[in-house]
């Protein structure tokens, strides 16, 4: 079905959630696809906002992300900023302390790049 009301920039914002997940663990659409039971044509036309989908099928792609549906629907509650900080809190966990630190540089650096880029 495609998006032809006001909700389409929520299926848009949804499905870039979608892909930058599915990105950020490393998985192509196509192993996305495999793991959600869903087609791949469907899976591109979700990332892009193009197709509204139903419950199950949004289930069936957050269980294959293991992430919360908050993630995906609306990542700037504070509920969900604390699954954030506790995902983190749990890499780190098991890390020595010269690690959290190189770690933590990293991430300094990463964020800082991030937000030079976001004025381009």
């Amino acid at each position: 079905m495609i998006v032809e009301d006001k909700s389409k920039d929520e299926y848009k914002k949804v499905g870039a959630r979608i892909r930058k997940i599915r990105i950020q663990k490393g998985m192509t659409q196509a192993d996305l696809s495999v793991k959600a039971n869903i087609g791949l044509s469907h899976i591109s036309d979700i990332e892009l906002g193009k197709t509204k989908m139903m419950l199950a099928t949004f289930t069936r792609i957050a269980e294959a992300l293991q992430v919360s549906a908050d993630v995906l629907i609306r990542p700037d509650i504070p509920e969900v900023n604390n699954l954030y900080q506790n995902e983190f809190a749990e890499i780190l966990e098991d890390c020595t302390p010269d690690e959290i630190d190189a770690i933590i540089k990293i991430v300094k650096e990463l964020k800082a790049t991030m937000h030079s880029n976001r004025n381009i």
